[in-house]
């Protein structure tokens, strides 16, 4: 899940006690200028954007296993222990990333073309009210270019988020399911024909269909291909996908917000999360070498990696401190620095979890961002600008 979001519960101010925001010993400082300092003021105007009553941990990994940390809170709600150093959480649509990584290998290999239509992997999958799968492509999907509706928010799937929490937690609803929900809907527009400018709307269901796609073309769950092709390969060790399992199973942090009586309600465990959109657990660490490897050639030939980074532009973040918006590939965004070039990242927004990974081209530094809500959802504009502000400073230190 991601992007702008209906809140889940109605949410009250109250402020959590925090833990020190002070860099482990034994930690290396990154090379380039930016030092655990600047790492630990940067981390504080996020949690500070981010309202001021969320767990936020940071994480930088350069050179020569270079790493600098930072951290602020409480592992939950009653916990005197802070926030653990390399927390599992789920990335949300951070797997999105992981996802359109396993389809261009998939690409690579000849299984599958990105030209080829979802009404060819899929027949009859996409139709009705509107919808056309022999309009829309592979590429389409990994772009956001499909105009195909976001199952996310039907006012069914919204009901169970917002109103019936609780209830429906251990929700596992088959992503088919999940794809013929948003078919009831129309499309937001439809695919101009191939070679014409695309337009540009953000869609969990286009990753639900490209996961299907994939496991038609590579002759296996597409979990078990992200687990063969990226996971294990890259000694991914705390990165694992639990599927139906509402349980994280190494040190996290508890999710809470506080409820319309006042009191925590408890998000950390359930199952909305299971799906090819979203469903990745990972840490700071993993997502770094992860991203690491995408950016110097380790995942993707050289053609697929240069069509992963062929962007359309959107308009869902705030402008970045360079002052002109980014583009979004295939699974990835392209964001500007003020340094000149570009860092590639994709944000992933749970329920109450905010993950923000990037990596500068060149591969050579990682940064990610991990917030955790106590008491409240955030305000992801603001939150957005801060983290934005952090990565730019971490990745422009280390070319002065």
């Amino acid at each position: 899940m991601a992007g702008k979001r209906t809140a889940v519960v109605a949410c009250l101010a109250a402020l959590m006690a925090c833990g020190a925001g002070e860099a482990p010993t034994g930690t290396h400082p990154a090379p380039g200028g930016y030092s655990a300092g600047d790492l630990r003021r940067d981390l504080a105007a996020v949690r500070a954007a981010a309202g001021g009553d969320v767990n936020v941990v940071a994480r930088v990994d350069g050179p020569g296993g270079a790493v600098l940390r930072a951290r602020y809170g409480s592992a939950g709600v009653g916990s005197n222990a802070p926030v653990p150093w390399d927390p599992e959480f789920r990335v949300a649509s951070t797997t999105k990333t992981f996802t359109a990584v396993v389809v261009l290998q998939l690409a690579a290999q000849g299984r599958l073309s990105l030209d080829d239509t979802v009404e060819r992997w899929l027949p009859g999958v996409v139709r009705g009210h509107g919808n056309d799968g022999s309009r829309i492509t592979v590429r389409d999907l990994l772009q956001h270019t499909s105009g195909i509706y976001d199952y996310i928010t039907d006012p069914g799937v919204q009901d169970k988020l917002v109103n019936h929490f609780d209830e429906n937690r251990y929700d596992a609803t088959p992503p088919s399911q999940l794809v013929a929900i948003a078919m009831r809907h129309a499309p937001l527009f439809t695919p101009p024909p191939h070679g014409s400018p695309r337009r540009w709307a953000y869609s969990n269901t286009n990753y639900l269909l490209a996961a299907m796609i994939a496991e038609k073309a590579g002759g296996a769950d597409w979990r078990e291909l992200d687990e063969h092709r990226i996971i294990a390969p890259l000694g991914l060790r705390h990165t694992y996908i639990p599927g139906e399992n509402p349980y994280l199973i190494g040190p996290h942090e508890r999710v809470t917000i506080d409820g319309p009586g006042g009191e925590p309600v408890d998000l950390t465990e359930e199952s909305y999360q299971h799906t090819a959109d979203s469903a990745v657990v990972s840490t700071p660490a993993d997502l770094d070498t992860f991203f690491r490897a995408l950016a110097t050639g380790r995942l993707l030939p050289a053609t697929q990696w240069a069509l992963m980074r062929q962007t359309v532009p959107y308009d869902d973040l705030p402008v970045p401190p360079a002052g002109k918006q980014g583009g979004y590939g295939l699974g990835l965004r392209v964001v500007p620095l003020t340094c000149g070039g570009v860092f590639y990242m994709h944000e992933g927004d749970g329920l109450g979890v905010y993950g923000r990974p990037a990596v500068g081209a060149d591969g050579r530094r990682a940064v990610t961002v991990s917030v955790t809500s106590t008491t409240a959802l955030v305000d992801e504009d603001r939150l957005n600008k801060a983290v934005q502000t952090l990565t730019d400073h971490a990745l422009c230190a280390a070319r002065s």
